[in-house]
């Protein structure tokens, strides 16, 4: 009996994060419109997002303001540098993004200056030199001003989807998500019930639900429709 509890359960939880993935599992960097790729640019847009995701701001306003910076032509450190602090302001601005918007215009420059000396402004670079070590790679992109602990988590989440040694990575914030969804709050398990799924998308998908209490609601009553 309790073996077809617990596959009855299972079934549940399968479904769920199913759903899950099939409404909300893109990464935030797909929403920001990066097409990220193991190359320079994206991988310092996908920085730049998850500096802009860390702050206590919506994430729709994060997203909204990664893409100014973006179509305003700050998709490289060279090119963040070079725009005026009032040209970062300006477009942080435009996305909503008015809250932190002077602090968090001097931390992009700042964080520009400091990739285009340390790493040439390739962020491949900075991995290179962790050399596969994660806890290493997280301190590293801590150096970045404006990259705190949830700062470096968000860039980890998303960027194991090209590289995998930063996963598979469902950090704290996805398992919270999975807490308020009443799933399985350990990765491994999560991955199991979530059939393998690519770990960027289901932790995307995780976070999201964590953030909004009636998006994980209705997530609920769908897998259970």
């Amino acid at each position: 009996m309790s073996t077809r509890g617990s596959g009855g359960k299972d079934k549940q939880q399968r479904a769920v994060l199913h759903t899950l993935l099939e409404d909300h599992g893109r990464t935030y960097a797909e929403e920001a419109g990066i097409k990220l790729r193991d190359t320079p640019q994206p991988l310092y847009r996908l920085l730049v997002l998850a500096h802009l995701l860390s702050a206590r701001i919506r994430a729709s306003v994060a997203v909204a303001a990664a893409r100014e910076l973006s179509d305003a032509g700050m998709r490289s450190p060279e090119a963040m540098r070079k725009a005026s602090w009032q040209e970062r302001v300006d477009a942080l601005g435009r996305g909503g993004y008015r809250r932190y918007d002077e602090r968090t215009a001097t931390q992009l420059g700042d964080g520009a200056e400091l990739l285009t000396e340390r790493y040439g402004g390739d962020l491949r670079r900075m991995r290179k030199q962790a050399g596969g070590d994660v806890d290493l790679l997280r301190r590293l992109l801590r150096e970045v001003p404006g990259i705190g602990p949830a700062g470096a988590d968000i860039f980890l989440r998303e960027v194991q989807a090209v590289w995998p040694e930063a996963g598979p990575l469902l950090d704290e914030k996805a398992l919270q998500g999975a807490r308020r969804l009443g799933v399985a709050d350990d990765p491994g398990t999560l991955l199991k019930l979530a059939d393998d799924a690519d770990a960027a998308h289901l932790a995307a998908g995780l976070v999201r639900a964590a953030l909004d209490k009636e998006l994980a609601g209705s997530v609920k009553e769908h897998a259970a429709a």
